[in-house]
């Protein structure tokens, strides 16, 4: 009966139902079928010892940039366990024990590889029930971002934060670091007075005099939902259970940002069920951080570029809220179902901002993303990467965040979008809703997936999509001859002004009035490469697009400006690439540089000074498109 029960409760770790045998002998064949899955970027064995809950007791030091630690895990065995093995990534283990007695043990830290780090092994027996790590992080963990002061708004305090996804929580926690396990955990962090501690949990809302602060996080997440900041913050309250943390300098702005953010939630709520994680917090970081937001549970991370004064960059904010369902909530199993969860949340996220402001709105919003795709796959192609263009993808031996590409976003809500059209809204509002229903809290593969899309909706329904045209959408590269293709009245009203400017009507007299900056994005994206620079320079003058508050258009501006060797931008292009950390921008900028020597050289020069001020998830990109390592080797 133990035995059974343990093989239920480790298949649930790894989202599988586990089936009862009907006889004793099909025992160790039924248990070998529902924990199946492995994932490929970690050396974790779930079906020997798995993690359930973490504490962790650490001390944050600015001074030496590390953290010291005890990490005590609380494990679920197999009757026959030997070993727990635990990720980890250039951690100094002082030594580990087992269970509240701090009993001896044994382990081993395995052979490093780039991406995946060490294998940490401990010697356990099947009545184990916890191990303690004490520990402390490498200063230069690839997870952790310590900034200096001058590298904040406010310029008087260091600042800590974390970027866990996708296999990074290693360098911080010795954890199983995979998407398919999932734990609960609790924590007491020590921070220099004067700064506030905030966690992917309950968190404080504000500083208290010993700078010692304790949270909570009862519902089970994945170790890449595993987070931390440190910083002299503030809170300012929106709803009854919304707020913003930010600097004191950023707070205001960042609180009038997000006044949406209560209505956000309802409308969510509205659509495909209950929020299950108590509060939603927002915390503005600092211009380093690597990715538009993060959605960690409780306190989705957001970057400060999409604090454009009017509250037009906020379908961000929908898109990490949704995540509260399609991730956080039910989790792709492995990186290969990265799919999964983007493409479900760029579907839910589309949905809410269609409820909040209209068809009309969300399809700018569809319209764009589809550009951003369609070029993602014409580049992907002509460097010989098609395969990558897939919604399931093979990434094993390589770092998953080469998954992180519009594909598995705009790809995956296309294919959902298709469904949804091919079945009615109404039918697969009910499908989507039952969904994250039955898989709270557990964990996705792209085949369970379509077993229940065609056990719960399509024979439901007797709708007929066909296995193939299911297969064509997941399995094979590119776009389907029949993709959904968004359609905006509004731009092409936008079109319009680009053709009448190119044909030679001035700038100040073109039909402006009343544009979202979704439209002045479209705009700037449509400008021919024919246009010389009197013509860019006259439309900088009429519409101030190199002092832009806006960020995507910004960076859309600097594009051109690059491509048309636009000289009066690249001051400003410098102090953008300088500033922000945001590996979205960051990436086609350089990109666009690198494709001449003139550029590559300004590319190399600027990078220079930039570096220092991104996260590892950024650097590890750029370094690779500029070769920096090999350049600055051939320097010295």
């Amino acid at each position: 009966m133990l035995k059974q029960l343990l093989y239920s409760l480790l298949a649930l770790t790894i989202g599988i139902s586990a089936c009862q045998p009907e006889k004793k002998e099909n025992q160790e064949e039924k248990s070998s079928e529902t924990m199946k899955i492995e994932d490929p970027h970690s050396y974790a064995r779930p079906q020997e010892s798995v993690v359930k809950h973490l504490d962790w007791k650490a001390k944050v030091s600015f001074e030496e940039k590390n953290i010291k630690a005890k990490a005590t895990l609380t494990i679920e065995n197999s009757e026959d366990a030997e070993k727990l093995i635990l990720d980890t990534k250039d951690l100094k283990v002082d030594s580990v024990t087992l269970g509240d007695e701090e009993g001896k043990t044994t382990y081993k830290i395995g052979q490093k590889t780039d991406a995946m780090g060490s294998p940490l092994t401990i010697k356990i027996t099947p009545d184990t029930e916890k191990v303690n790590i004490y520990y402390s992080t490498s200063s230069d963990a690839e997870a952790l971002q310590w900034l200096a002061p001058v590298q904040t708004a406010g310029k008087d305090n260091p600042f800590l934060f974390t970027q866990s996804q996708a296999i990074l929580a290693r360098s911080w926690v010795p954890i199983q670091d995979s998407p398919g396990i999932r734990f609960t955990y609790s924590a007491e962090v020590e921070v220099p007075k004067g700064l506030l501690a905030l966690m992917s949990a309950s968190n404080p809302q504000e500083k208290n005099e010993s700078g010692v602060y304790k949270f909570q996080m009862d519902q089970p997440i994945p170790a890449y939902l595993l987070a931390l900041a440190v910083g002299n913050l503030e809170f300012a309250e929106i709803g009854p259970r919304t707020g913003v943390y930010a600097e004191p300098s950023m707070i205001d702005d960042a609180k009038y940002e997000f006044g949406e953010l209560e209505e956000m939630v309802t409308a969510a709520e509205e659509l495909y069920g209950p929020y299950q994680w108590g509060r939603y917090d927002l915390l503005v970081l600092p211009p380093s951080f690597p990715f538009g937001g993060m959605e960690n549970p409780r306190l989705t991370f957001a970057t400060p570029t999409i604090l454009a004064g009017d509250r037009s960059l906020t379908s961000l904010v929908a898109h990490e809220l949704a995540h509260s369902w399609s991730g956080n909530l039910v989790t792709n199993a492995t990186w290969n179902d990265f799919w999964l969860n983007e493409g479900f949340t760029v579907y839910f996220e589309q949905r809410i901002m269609e409820k909040l402001y209209g068809r009309d709105y969300s399809e700018m919003l569809a319209s764009l993303a589809a550009q951003d795709l369609k070029a993602e796959i014409e580049q992907m192609t002509e460097d010989k990467n098609e395969q990558d263009t897939r919604l399931k993808l093979e990434l094993e031996g390589r770092n998953p965040d080469e998954g992180v590409t519009s594909i598995a976003y705009d790809k995956g809500y296309l294919f959902l979008r298709y469904l949804e059209e091919q079945v009615g809204r109404e039918k697969f509002d009910a499908f989507l809703k039952d969904y994250f229903s039955k898989n709270a809290f557990k964990v996705m593969t792209t085949e369970q997936f379509i077993e229940q899309l065609q056990s719960n909706l399509l024979d439901k329904e007797r709708v007929n999509i066909g296995k193939v045209k299911i297969e064509e959408w997941i399995y094979q590269p590119g776009l389907p001859e029949d993709a959904p293709v968004p359609q905006s009245d509004r731009f092409a009203n936008v079109d319009k002004q680009v053709e009448k400017f190119v044909a030679g009507t001035p700038a100040s007299q073109l039909d402006t009035a009343q544009w979202s900056s979704h439209e002045w994005l479209h705009f700037v994206r449509a400008l021919p490469l024919e246009l010389n620079n009197d013509r860019l320079a006259e439309l900088d003058k009429t519409f101030g697009f190199t002092q832009t508050g806006n960020s995507e258009v910004l960076m859309a501006w600097l594009l051109q400006a690059i491509k048309h060797s636009y000289e009066p931008a690249y001051l400003k292009l410098e102090h953008f690439l300088v500033n922000t950390g945001r590996r979205k921008f960051l990436t086609p900028l350089y990109g666009e540089l690198i494709k001449t020597d003139e550029g590559k050289k300004r590319a190399m020069a600027i990078y220079e000074k930039a570096r220092p001020n991104y996260h590892f998830v950024a650097t590890n990109t750029i370094d690779e498109m500029l070769n920096w390592a090999e350049q600055n080797q051939t320097k010295n």
